[in-house]
């Protein structure tokens, strides 16, 4: 599969993927749990079938290898859905998850020792500050929402300030983890199914069976096909386990065909698309700063991407050929 089928599957799958992920938090704020583990859940069933041939088929990478990875990936998952219980809103959410360029540049710079060009650290430089900008704006709204005592806003925003920690925390740890894949790639080969079967499983039985049960409680909404009425939060559910299933197919197929920092570049930018339709959909609230900032973000990856000098040369060619004729 190549890579421009795997850029279809990340925009298709992950921008879908957002809007069954707000639907769900917006009911309930804590449910990061049991979107994590149906999200496992899907992926191990179908990587058990389909990829390890039901146990018998031994993996290419050695199974310590995927512990790590496994571990690395299940802490992002958990920690990034748990961050929405920290008053964190959606859109400063994944404007804040796309500070992945960042982390991955200076994670690449400390273990991998690569260097880059001064134009990359500019565009690094502007996407910090766009999201400098936009993390500062959603603190003030958290001040101004926060009702009551100067106790009551002082806590408000500390709960806040959880949610950024674990939002850091799990952007450093996702860059280390594309570090990881990268060099596991190299030394052993592109295997992403299997990659993908093995980032598959969970824990937190609790919080998630409390959850099932909150679940079966809302509106039962018929399903045409089947004939049956199914609550609609489990619909949703099932949605987001799809969507994110084709969106993380998408990306660990890129893994084995482009550099971790490209795959974040791709990623980033399907963000962006995201965010624009949580702002317009949802109605989420959104200050002309927050536009500032995004605009500074957005302007940031197009110029690591040196999306310029690519449309400069397509526009040079058909000079170039002319000249060749005469």
């Amino acid at each position: 599969m190549g890579t421009s089928v795997a850029v279809c599957l990340v925009f298709i799958g992950c921008c879908s993927n957002v809007v069954f992920l707000e639907l769900l938090v917006r009911e309930f704020p804590g449910s990061g749990n049991i979107i994590t583990f149906t999200q496992f859940l899907f992926i191990a069933l179908e990587g058990l079938i389909f990829e390890s041939n039901f146990g018998r088929k031994k993996p290419a990478i050695p199974i310590r290898n995927y512990v790590f990875m496994v571990t690395m990936f299940f802490a992002v998952s958990v920690i990034n859905n748990y961050s929405l219980n920290f008053n964190i809103a959606m859109p400063l959410h994944m404007i804040f998850r796309s500070g992945s360029l960042i982390a991955n540049m200076i994670l690449g710079i400390i273990i991998l020792k690569k260097r880059y060009s001064p134009s990359k650290y500019l565009s690094i430089g502007l996407i910090s500050f766009g999201i400098f900008i936009c993390t500062i704006m959603s603190a003030k709204q958290v001040n101004m929402a926060s009702e009551g005592s100067e106790d009551q806003g002082v806590h408000a925003f500390m709960h806040w300030l959880v949610g950024i920690a674990m939002l850091t925390f799990a952007l450093l740890m996702s860059a280390r983890m594309g570090i990881f894949q990268e060099t596991l790639y190299k030394e052993y080969g592109k295997h992403s199914k299997e990659a993908l079967f093995y980032n598959g499983f969970l824990l937190l039985f609790s919080d998630i069976y409390n959850h099932g049960v909150l679940f079966s409680q809302t509106t039962p909404v018929a399903v045409p096909v089947v004939g049956l009425s199914v609550p609609i939060m489990w619909l949703y559910l099932l949605g987001n386990t799809i969507t994110q299933y084709v969106c993380i197919r998408g990306v660990f197929i890129l893994t084995t065909e482009c550099t971790s920092l490209t795959v974040t570049l791709v990623v980033t930018l399907r963000k962006f698309l995201s965010l624009i339709f949580s702002i317009l959909y949802f109605q989420n609230p959104f200050t002309t700063w927050h536009w500032v900032g995004t605009a500074v973000v957005f302007l940031g990856t197009l110029l690591y991407t040196e999306v310029w000098n690519s449309v400069r040369a397509a526009l040079g060619r058909p000079d170039a050929k002319e000249k060749k004729a005469a």
